[in-house]
């Protein structure tokens, strides 16, 4: 088997040569856009290629407001701010994700607590949630306390992982019993649906990313999701070192951060974003081209949710167990093609060791088996 995918993916990207996990592909008005941008001297937080950028991401993702951001991490935590987490809070998450999700909460002084995935997402299960909630949630007047750590539970931040949608229908219906905040890590997701709504659109923030192996790129660059225009005006302010308007002025009414994106990022962006539709619908073909070849020769891949559409930014093959995950990617690797295990489960981290799990069985068996495979838009 190990042999037979190495030649499918040597077919698949006609080359003998070392073949990426991901890479962006440029192939639109990108070069244009970032002579316009510099002809105009207008490089930095300021210009008409953000304020476009922002307004076609949210008409694509169908929300109202869209705030641009230097990256997907600083969309977080601008986003898990302003949804009400504080210095000493705890926010449900779960292990299977890219450690700047757990970051991004420490950076509110609060701590992440980790909770079972849906082994039929990947993403954060309802079910896990709810049961967590029952066992360890109390309300009080002024929000919902965990009873093991005497902390508030101030948010839920489920992730969707390599593009494929969590069950936000049901995420979103526990929550709300409890009053508890959902921000949606959408950092892989752009394109990908659930119930025919984009992800990143069911909490009250949902968070993009564009680094530079992300479906679409603007460098590095992320987005902050609401259908709120209130949230979206302190997102914007927040982001822009909190400077009150002035023509000549520099006054800023509390402590902001520098985290506007630059003209130049997001011109690039709005050049990848046209070409969006076409990258999604490639790698929907990469991915049924995998399926097919797992199906014929006794693999396992991992398939989008039911109900859902995934852009499937990173496809994944399941292996039988850790000795074969590892046989494989020594094998691969040494072919000159990248693959690569899930990542650490964020309570194996030295820094999130001490935060408190549900046990996280299926997230154990899971980063046993699974591996990401060559997985960039062909043309």
């Amino acid at each position: 088997m190990f042999d037979s995918f190495v030649h499918l993916v040597r077919e698949i990207y006609q080359t003998d040569g070392f073949i990426p996990l991901h890479e962006p592909r440029f192939v639109g008005n990108e070069k244009q856009y970032l002579l316009d941008v510099i002809d105009s001297t207008f490089v930095s937080s300021v210009g008409p290629y953000v304020n476009e950028f922002e307004k076609k991401i949210a008409e694509y993702c169908g929300v109202k407001h869209a705030v641009a951001t230097v990256n997907g991490t600083a969309a977080l935590h601008i986003a898990l701010l302003l949804a009400g987490v504080k210095p000493g809070e705890e926010v449900i998450t779960q292990a299977v994700t890219f450690v700047a999700t757990c970051n991004a909460i420490n950076y509110c002084g609060s701590a992440p607590v980790f909770v079972d995935i849906d082994a039929a997402t990947l993403g954060l299960s309802p079910r896990a949630v709810a049961e967590f909630l029952e066992q360890c949630a109390e309300h009080r007047d002024d929000g919902v306390y965990n009873k093991v750590s005497g902390n508030r539970i101030a948010a839920c931040v489920p992730m969707h992982v390599f593009g494929h949608p969590c069950d936000m229908q049901g995420l979103t219906r526990v929550c709300a019993d409890y009053g508890i905040p959902v921000v949606e890590d959408a950092a892989e997701a752009l394109g990908s649906y659930v119930e025919g709504r984009h992800c990143g659109g069911f909490g009250v923030f949902g968070v993009l990313s564009f680094n530079g192996n992300k479906i679409i790129t603007t460098g590095g660059g992320g987005m902050i999701l609401t259908d709120d225009e209130e949230l979206a005006q302190q997102a914007k302010h927040l982001t822009t070192t909190a400077k009150l308007p002035h023509a000549w002025k520099f006054e800023h009414d509390q402590v902001g951060y520098n985290y506007r994106l630059p003209n130049l990022n997001a011109a690039l962006g709005l050049a990848q974003l046209e070409q969006l539709p076409n990258f999604v619908e490639r790698k929907r073909q990469l991915a049924g081209r995998y399926l097919g070849w797992a199906e014929h020769n006794g693999a396992e891949m991992f398939k989008e949710p039911a109900g859902s559409q995934a852009n499937y930014w990173l496809n994944a093959l399941l292996l039988n167990d850790l000795e074969q995950r590892d046989a494989f990617l020594e094998y691969s690797n040494a072919q000159g093609v990248m693959t690569r295990p899930l990542w650490a489960l964020m309570p194996d981290l030295p820094m999130y060791r001490h935060c408190q799990t549900d046990g996280l069985s299926q997230s154990r068996r899971l980063a046993d088996r699974l591996v990401n495979i060559p997985s960039s838009v062909v043309f």
